[in-house]
């Protein structure tokens, strides 16, 4: 098996960048010997500065000056202060791992310019920032295209649930005409919290206990998020251009407490489904509400640390996909299913 030497920048260097970066040394000599592709960390971005190398960084150097609380711009002689635009526009690799906070309310920022800079300058991208994907899609697809490079995204949906590949690769030649998806684990951690008898202010303290609430809990709770990844369901699977605003959205908020307790008691849940449906004339209805869901619904089987999808397709039959993730190393290990998607077809 011909080697292919792949040389790879990480901007972001949060839950997701961090774990990433070990997972890069972690697996390296695996991807090796079964893909034949050789990849090499040659620069990080964090909010404070960057670092490149040409012969590699070394990643466990990287975890711990970021376990340390420093900047990887603080490392020598590699380091640099400044923001990591610079370093995408002046330093050489051949994939960017953008893994920035998304930003969908602020015009995609910081992620977007770095996803527009990268394909500029014709090298591939792979990202979880839903922001980019959700405000330029059909932008940064056809800068990609005009470019050369490869554009991927599978870590915006569900976490380390392959979703977008399955609907977008392995559903080819069917109608698909229903997407329905539970793709927000916070939403259903609070409700399951809810469920327990927890009051709402006990859910959403637990849930930003576990590191799993943002600090702005309206992304999660208002169902910001849910509706940013049905658009790139309804976008990237059905070849729609959907916007988030086209999406009818309803949070979690408004679901009374005993709701939650009665619907466990009677053998259901409760969890924030997104759903994308064909009507007859062609158009697409986008929704995000708490429903409750019962046997035979495929997703009446979600526990708290579960995301999943379901494709109701012409040819193929319904097909579920569910996901435990009780961690974000799946989310996080995207990214390389990203970059072996690219290198090794």
């Amino acid at each position: 098996m011909d080697e292919r030497a792949v040389r790879v920048a990480v901007v972001g260097l949060g839950n997701l960048g961090r774990r990433f970066v070990r997972i890069l040394g972690d697996v390296a000599d695996t991807v090796r010997k079964d893909h034949g592709v050789a990849l090499r960390l040659v620069a990080v971005a964090d909010a404070r500065g960057w670092a490149a190398d040409a012969e590699g960084l070394a990643p466990d150097r990287v975890l711990e000056c970021k376990r340390d609380g420093g900047s990887v711009g603080e490392l020598r002689p590699e380091g640099h202060s400044g923001e990591a635009l610079a370093m995408i526009e002046g330093e050489a690799f051949d994939v960017l791992c953008e893994a920035t906070p998304v930003n969908i309310q602020h015009g995609g920022e910081p992620g977007l310019g770095h996803v527009r800079a990268a394909l500029r300058r014709g090298a591939h991208v792979v990202t979880p920032n839903k922001g980019p994907i959700v405000l330029a899609w059909r932008e940064l697809r056809e800068l990609a295209d005009a470019n050369g490079v490869a554009l991927r995204f599978d870590g915006t949906v569900a976490g380390g649930l392959p979703a977008l590949y399955t609907g977008m690769r392995d559903l080819r030649g069917a109608r698909i005409d229903r997407i329905e998806a539970v793709p927000n684990l916070t939403s259903g951690l609070v409700l399951e919290l809810v469920a327990d008898g927890r009051s709402w202010e006990e859910a959403l303290a637990e849930a930003r206990r576990r590191g799993a609430l943002e600090a702005d809990p309206a992304w999660d709770v208002d169902g910001w998020d849910a509706a940013a990844k049905l658009v790139i369901l309804a976008n990237a699977v059905l070849g729609a251009e959907a916007r988030i605003e086209d999406v009818r959205r309803t949070g979690i908020r408004g679901v009374p407490l005993k709701d939650a307790a009665a619907a466990r008691r009677a053998g259901q849940i409760i969890r924030l489904v997104a759903v994308a449906e064909r009507a007859p004339d062609g158009s697409l209805d986008l929704t995000v509400a708490p429903r409750p869901l019962g046997a035979p619904h495929p997703l009446s089987r979600l526990g708290r640390d579960d995301m999943g999808v379901v494709f109701a397709t012409d040819l193929y039959g319904t097909i579920t996909m569910l996901i435990n993730e009780p961690t974000p190393i799946p989310s996080a290990a995207t990214m390389l299913r990203d970059i072996l998607d690219i290198y090794s077809s």
